[in-house]
């Protein structure tokens, strides 16, 4: 009878699934398995790109950290929490930039993306920048994108959406 109760014992303790609905809201957890690189890579790899903008994307790029003493250059202010980010951009001068940012267990999303968009300045590079209608901040669960293209920000926002799938 021990024995017997101890397997039902163990077997009620399982863990739920992380996907079915983790805090008992009726919602499913939507967010990004893996890490920051590997969603970005996934970005670029599904994103209908014209043939110029994926050279671009292959050939011109790098991949940096966003940390406290950059934030502000990059999401628009300081003081934005975050549990990590990164920033891929040109490695020369140009108008784009994207950024993913995995937020704090907890944190108000909603608040998080309207300080970005808020406050992101699409002018930062010299002597180029950003139309306002060609940034966008969205996310899925907790990560965040912020795109900054005047070309293909319609189609990187759409490979990101479709990893939610």
């Amino acid at each position: 009878l021990l024995a017997f109760a101890l397997i039902f014992s163990f077997a009620a303790c399982g863990s739920k699934p992380a996907d079915k609905d983790p805090d008992g809201s009726g919602k499913k957890n939507e967010n990004l398995e893996g890490s920051l690189e590997d969603i970005l890579n996934k970005i670029y790899e599904t994103a209908e790109l014209n043939s110029d903008f994926q050279r671009f994307v292959k050939e011109g790029l790098m991949v940096s950290e966003i940390n406290a003493e950059n934030c502000a250059y990059h999401l628009g202010k300081e003081g934005i929490e975050f549990k990590e980010a990164i920033a891929s951009v040109p490695m020369i001068s140009s108008a784009y930039e994207l950024d993913l940012v995995r937020v704090k267990e907890g944190a108000d999303i909603e608040k998080t993306k309207t300080e970005i968009k808020e406050n992101v300045d699409p002018m930062k590079w010299v002597c180029m920048g950003v139309d306002k209608e060609n940034i966008i901040v969205d996310n899925i669960g907790d990560v965040i994108i912020l795109i900054m293209s005047n070309e293909s920000a319609k189609e990187l926002h759409d490979a990101f959406l479709a990893l939610k799938d």
